[in-house]
């Protein structure tokens, strides 16, 4: 195996795609028995700019977000927000193989596209189709494929103003000259995608990936651009550095003993501050709204420390993600979530799994994104799980839907004081759902 991307024609995708699926019933090697069916009335099915999602649930911008193929299987086991893996104009990247090593929690040294602009474009314009005829042939129940294409881009806005990163971001808001051509490929194996109305608007929705030590006035400028210039729903990824040396050192090295992990003080000396981040978030929030824009955090980085494994000899800095870097993440949640009361919108990565999606989305997140998870035995597989226990917990607390497992599982919980908290929140004033306290108590009595 090489360690290099290669692409393969569109055809041949093509080919290998109903081939595959015609041929043995499986697609990528998934069994089409463990692909995700969607219902309209699963109770995790959510709606996030504008687009009724069949699930919260989705990839993080990295390895499985990269490749059409990769972006295809996410989305056959229940993905439905795809972080397409991050752009930027420096696209002849040299990096250094391996970049991940997860054996339980994980690191990396890959940070960027490993494709040019172009041919990344390229992958998820392919991706975006096939999943359209895919949705259509096998038949699900619902309208459309149920999903986001989420865009990342970094790390500068000197970079983002350089013409392959425009000409991407004008593309996958339409790409009605790129589109036609691959319907035309695919028509050849499968005629009746000529009948779906696959849009030409493939992302209006971004994410902009901060390097770590990029500084407090270059990330609001860059979010100010995507705002008010190109007019996207706009999110921004925070490092879990925010959280402070001395909270993100004791959670990692005291609480949970991994105390052989070295988080350098440059960590948090060239990295954004929370006394700086609270006031820029809040003046980024009012921005979106006066253009009718959602503007949102994804939570979060990876974390950098210091390189102390054989893995990576050639890098000195390498970046946790997964188990050890959940509780950081869950931790930097709930505080941004009290300082903006629940009003807000998050996205969460930072070692999410089957065995605390549940809580996650109790706890208001939005979307719940994965990548570390999804490196271990099982790959894409360990998705389907996802779906079980949220429906399981969701049954358990007989609930309707996500906004009411958020307030019964408050309930249930006796978190009442956090409960209150978060009535004005936008996951549950969108609904026009109104409580008042002494009818929660008396809600938790009853379950």
């Amino acid at each position: 195996m090489g360690d290099r991307f290669h692409q393969i024609s569109m055809e041949a995708l093509t080919d290998w795609v109903f081939d595959e699926l015609e041929q043995k019933d499986q697609l990528f090697g998934i069994p089409q028995s463990a692909f995700f069916v969607p219902s309209p009335d699963d109770p995790f099915r959510i709606e996030k700019y504008g687009v009724d999602m069949d699930t919260p649930f989705g990839v993080a911008a990295g390895p499985h977000s990269q490749m059409a193929q990769n972006i295809i299987v996410s989305w056959l086991v229940g993905a439905r927000f795809l972080e397409l893996k991050t752009v930027q104009t420096l696209d002849e990247l040299e990096i250094n193989k391996p970049c991940i090593d997860c054996e339980d929690e994980g690191y990396n040294v890959e940070w960027s596209q490993e494709l040019r602009v172009h041919e990344s474009f390229d992958e998820y314009l392919r991706a975006w189709v096939l999943i359209y005829a895919l949705h259509h042939k096998l038949g699900f129940p619902t309208a459309d494929p149920g999903m986001i294409f989420n865009m990342s881009v970094g790390y500068n806005l000197e970079g983002i103003l350089e013409p392959n990163v425009q000409w991407f971001l004008d593309v996958m808001r339409d790409a009605s000259d790129y589109l036609p051509a691959y319907i035309d490929i695919v028509a050849k194996r499968y005629p009746e995608i000529q009948d779906v109305d696959i849009p030409a608007q493939v992302s209006n929705t971004i994410t902009l990936s901060t390097m770590h030590g990029c500084p407090p006035d270059e990330i609001e400028k860059i979010m100010i651009y995507l705002l008010t210039e190109r007019g996207l729903h706009s999110s921004v990824k925070i490092n879990p550095t925010l959280l402070g040396a001395d909270r993100v050192r004791a959670i990692v090295n005291d609480d949970l003993g991994f105390d052989d992990i070295p988080i350098p003080d440059e960590a948090f000396g060239h990295d954004l501050r929370y006394v700086d981040a609270v006031p820029m978030l809040h003046s980024l929030r009012r921005i979106a709204g006066e253009r009718d824009l959602t503007f949102g955090l994804k939570l979060t980085n990876t974390l950098e420390v210091n390189n102390w494994r054989t893995v990576f000899p050639d890098d000195p800095m390498m970046y946790l993600s997964g188990r050890a870097l959940h509780p950081v993440t869950a931790n930097l949640a709930n505080l941004l979530n009290e300082e903006f009361r629940g009003d807000l919108l998050f996205s969460f990565a930072g070692g999410a799994d089957a065995f605390n999606v549940a809580d996650l989305l109790a706890g208001g997140m939005k979307t719940i994104t994965t990548c570390s998870d999804l490196l271990k035995s099982g790959g894409y597989l360990r998705m389907i799980q996802y779906m079980e226990q949220v429906r399981e917990a969701i049954d358990k607390v007989g609930a309707r839907d996500i906004t009411d497992f958020i307030a019964r599982s408050a309930v249930v919980g006796e978190r009442f004081d956090e409960f209150a908290a978060t009535l004005r929140s936008s996951a549950l004033t969108d609904t026009g759902l109104e409580l008042d306290l002494a009818a929660c108590r008396e809600l938790g009595e009853m379950l």
